[in-house]
């Protein structure tokens, strides 16, 4: 099972850098804003790129709205990774992004 979490469930934490965002939109999208402290891994080069993710850290899968991240999280948690879906994607950050 996936576990989701809102985007505002989580702000605290992302603020104080305490988690593994991993964003997975395409460069061009995540070069036009992204939440602070996400890393780039976009969906098309997930299967070629995965294994560089350490599978002891838990990872916070984001994209625009939640599908393609919902997708990423079923790959990875396959693959042996602590992943959860943030709901919303970066369309529900309230805050600034960072470019």
């Amino acid at each position: 099972m996936i576990k989701n979490d809102d985007i505002a469930d989580i702000v605290v934490d992302l603020e104080a850098k305490n988690l593994n965002m991993v964003d997975v939109r395409k460069v061009y999208e995540y070069e036009a804003g992204h939440v602070p402290g996400a890393i780039n891994l976009p969906l098309s080069e997930l299967v070629a790129r995965y294994a560089a993710l350490p599978k002891d850290k838990p990872y916070h899968i984001i994209c625009q709205t939640g599908g393609r991240s919902m997708q990423v999280c079923a790959f990875l948690a396959g693959q042996g990774c602590d992943v959860t879906n943030i709901i919303g994607g970066t369309s529900a950050w309230m805050g600034k992004l960072e470019i």
